[in-house]
């Protein structure tokens, strides 16, 4: 047993400092990146802000319409091949540049996998997503995944320190997504004592993930697009959003009316009401690390992706930040007074 005595911060143990700019509107602001990533070198063009693939956000309905800003979406992975077929045959090559295809690690994954991506050559984005990506059998399977997709780009996740970055992109990953624990409808840490402060696991593995050429997904813990706003000056490639996403339209699950207001039911993909869902209950070895809450309904997502753009692009005046790309150039944050901490949180 150790102790790390080194500092390790969240999105509200920090702000950003503003600093003189030559910016004379939000307007000038362009919150497009483009990549190249490491081992397909494909290259890739848009805003780099994901809905999470959780069943309750990253949908084909979400997915179409986050496309029509240039955002992305990681589909998840409790579609049907049949379901695929449907939405492939209706759907734009541009579209399906901006999507992933989710998977788990199993045998079943794998054959599934190859169905869906048989169905059309325009699919170049692979999500290989488990909770705890620390284990052999991960890695091993990113390894398998690359050498049978070697033009592919594969993300892979979840992790939250530099080694395991650096361990995952040299296996195949393109794209690491860091987070446990962050999340809204997580409760990896209550159940398991396990996690890091997102915002300094954002910029550990930033760090390492960079030094090689890879980049990282901000995974969970934004609430605000302050927040959004704070993973980019810390240095993630990408954000992938879930609660704020949630709720809407183009979410998964039907509207719930209870006392005259209307709901949509959000739950973390481990809970015990996504394993009742897709996997027949909650195996006897584990606990659910999840948790369902009912959201409010919030109508289309047009407006919640108006005022999260709309947010960042503000950011970016405030630093002189001509560009999304600067942003992290130009961050500076300062840390927060616990009592600042808790009026700021309100």
């Amino acid at each position: 047993m150790r102790i790390e005595q080194d500092l390790k911060l969240g999105f509200k143990d920090v702000m950003i400092r503003p600093k003189r700019s030559t910016l004379k509107s939000r307007s000038q602001v362009s919150l497009e990146r483009e990549y190249t990533f490491l081992h397909s070198n494909m290259k890739w063009t848009g805003v780099p802000i994901m809905a999470a693939n959780m069943d309750t956000v990253g949908t084909f309905e979400m997915a179409k319409k986050l496309a029509e800003k240039t955002l992305f979406t990681a589909v998840h992975k409790h579609y049907s091949v049949a379901e695929w077929t449907t939405f492939l045959n209706e759907t734009s090559a541009e579209l399906k540049n901006s999507i992933a295809v989710s998977t788990g690690t199993g045998k079943e994954d794998s054959k599934k996998l190859k169905e869906i991506f048989d169905l059309s050559e325009d699919l170049k984005f692979i999500c290989i997503d488990v909770a705890n990506g620390y284990s052999e059998h991960f890695v091993k399977f990113v390894k398998k995944t690359r050498e049978q997709y070697p033009d592919k780009v594969i993300i892979a996740g979840n992790v939250v320190t530099g080694e395991m970055v650096e361990e995952l992109l040299i296996a195949g990953a393109d794209i690491i997504k860091v987070g446990i624990g962050p999340g809204s409808v997580c409760t990896t840490r209550v159940k398991t004592g396990v996690g890091y402060p997102q915002l300094s696991a954002i910029i550990e593995c930033a760090d390492a993930a960079h030094g090689l050429g890879g980049q990282i997904i901000s995974d969970g813990g934004c609430a605000i697009p302050g927040d959004v706003a704070k993973a980019f000056g810390a240095g993630a490639d990408f954000v992938m959003l879930g609660g704020m996403l949630a709720g809407h339209d183009e979410s998964g699950g039907d509207v719930i009316e209870v006392k005259g207001e209307k709901f949509k039911r959000f739950y973390g993909m481990s809970s015990s009401t996504a394993m009742d869902k897709h996997a027949g209950g909650v195996a006897e070895y584990r606990a659910s690390e999840g948790k369902t809450v009912q959201v409010p309904y919030r109508g289309p997502v047009e407006n919640t992706l108006q005022d999260i753009l709309g947010g960042i692009r503000s950011t970016c005046t405030y630093v002189g930040a001509g560009r999304l790309k600067e942003l992290t150039k130009r961050t500076t944050f300062i840390r927060v007074a616990e009592q600042e901490n808790t009026v700021y949180s309100k």
